[in-house]
């Protein structure tokens, strides 16, 4: 089975309905949800969602829509190492250095996400979710 590393910007699209990339979203997690292909996030992504998802909705209300999310994905540890990587990387953005050097610590070479220009320096496959879902198709 396929593994693939979901980035927040698309987490965020399917749990806050984003157009016009929700569908893309949706129609990836529903595979993960059919046991077709084994997505993963980094628990940085539950900090990351959380916290938007409180500005829009309760407190309460962002935790359920996660608990239900947790159904979907398998959740990898940020620890030392992914640290030390993400610090010593050429990434711009230290977010998106973590995000990778968990996928690369977890063997996973596939990664999405809308901000593929912040990927550019990445030796493993980086596509949007329309691009996968085309590729897969």
């Amino acid at each position: 089975m396929e593994k693939v590393f979901v980035d927040s910007d698309i987490v965020l699209d399917l749990l806050s309905g984003r157009q016009p990339h929700y569908n893309y979203a949706a129609e990836l997690f529903s595979l993960a949800d059919e046991n077709s292909i084994k997505l993963y996030v980094s628990s940085l992504t539950f900090a990351n969602v959380n916290y938007i998802l409180s500005k829009q909705l309760s407190a309460g209300q962002a935790r359920k829509m996660l608990l239900k999310f947790k159904t979907l994905i398998n959740v990898l540890s940020v620890n030392d190492k992914i640290i030390e990587l993400a610090l010593a990387s050429d990434f711009a953005d230290f977010e998106d250095a973590i995000q990778y050097n968990a996928a690369i610590e977890n063997g996973i070479t596939i990664l999405l996400t809308r901000n593929l220009k912040d990927f550019k320096k990445a030796d493993i496959t980086i596509l949007t979710a329309q691009q996968f879902l085309k590729a897969i198709n």
